[in-house]
């Protein structure tokens, strides 16, 4: 059988979290994904950006089926995963991974380094020898570039990069083809974020590797990616290659996102005109009607309120769910 042209196809997720208030038990429902379709290439980076409480992390580990989806299908090789039996997610485990955002909350603190990077390997492979896991542990260390001395420390011995890189070691020592970014960096310096970009970057050509990097840094996310979705209170507004979606923004909130990036040369800095988004993120428990970023969009028409846009092609490559992409925005 010929192998599927895309690693992951997403079509029409959906989470959504029943809410209970009062004697009103599960009447209200927290829409955290809402429909969203994407598909990945083997060897490729998704970058997934957006405002906190966009579903981001949800999406993230709905995909995994850390979270059961509420609708919508996942396809890892042509197979359902919505639908799979534990035997069958055991065995998807081994090719699909993910890195935390917080290293050190993901580090189990009563377990030596050695122990927490060799543990997967040890699930899922329990007929390797004491003497193969340990030099798989070894190799895979030096990869990530942590010291062979390391091995016998615990977590709290370590910086959060240096906890990061623990992190990524037990997620590649299973050596697998995707592995889910959860905001990795967000919780490191500057200096060490770009530590970290470039490991997972080398580490991807090396392995061939598939990554799904979640961010709300836009200028991270440009660094490491190949193609970009953009998420808003559940809903995906736009998706494009990485060069097309900076040099050509179609969506009012993509916009807003990319201004709100600072730039390296002062002079430019202080010239640009930012696009500053009025209000905060409603609720998804009562999201608008229409178009759920039209309360703080700055071309929002009556028909926004009326028709929710669907997602289309637009441009090279483009994809946007707006009824007025590329419209200008006047100050």
């Amino acid at each position: 059988m010929p192998e599927p042209r895309h690693m992951l196809e997403v079509i029409d997720l959906k989470v959504h979290f029943p809410v209970s208030r009062g004697f009103l038990r599960g009447q209200d429902k927290l829409k955290a994904v809402d429909g969203v379709s994407f598909n990945l290439r083997a060897g490729e980076t998704l970058g997934v950006v957006g405002e906190s409480g966009c579903g981001k992390s949800t999406l993230g580990r709905a995909v995994l089926q850390l979270i059961q989806p509420t609708d919508g299908n996942v396809l890892w090789m042509g197979q359902e995963l919505t639908e799979a039996d534990s035997a069958s997610l055991r065995t998807l485990r081994r090719d699909v991974q993910i890195i935390f955002q917080d290293p050190l909350a993901s580090l189990d603190p009563r377990m030596t380094v050695g122990e927490i990077i060799a543990e997967p390997l040890e699930t899922h492979y329990p007929e390797k020898s004491k003497a193969e896991v340990r030099e798989a542990v070894r190799a895979i260390m030096a990869k990530v570039g942590l010291r062979e001395e390391m091995i016998n420390r615990y977590p709290h011995e370590f910086s959060g990069g240096q906890a990061q890189r623990i992190g990524i070691a037990r997620a590649m020592i299973l050596q697998p083809r995707l592995i889910v970014c959860d905001e990795p960096v967000s919780a490191l310096d500057v200096s060490i974020q770009a530590q970290i970009i470039n490991l997972l970057m080398q580490l991807q050509a090396e392995f061939n590797l598939s990554l799904i990097f979640i961010s709300h840094d836009l200028s991270v996310v440009r660094h490491i990616s190949h193609r970009i979705m953009v998420l808003y209170l559940g809903k995906l507004v736009e998706l494009a290659e990485r060069d097309a979606l900076y040099a050509r923004p179609a969506h009012p909130y993509t916009r807003a996102l990319i201004s709100a990036v600072p730039l390296p040369d002062p002079a430019r800095e202080r010239e640009r005109k930012r696009i500053v988004l009025q209000g905060d993120l409603p609720s998804p428990l009562n999201p608008p009607s229409g178009c759920r970023f039209r309360t703080r969009c700055p071309l929002a028409e009556a028909r926004c309120a009326e028709e929710e846009p669907k997602l289309r092609h637009f441009g090279d490559g483009q994809e946007v769910a707006c009824h007025f992409p590329e419209r200008e925005i006047r100050p």
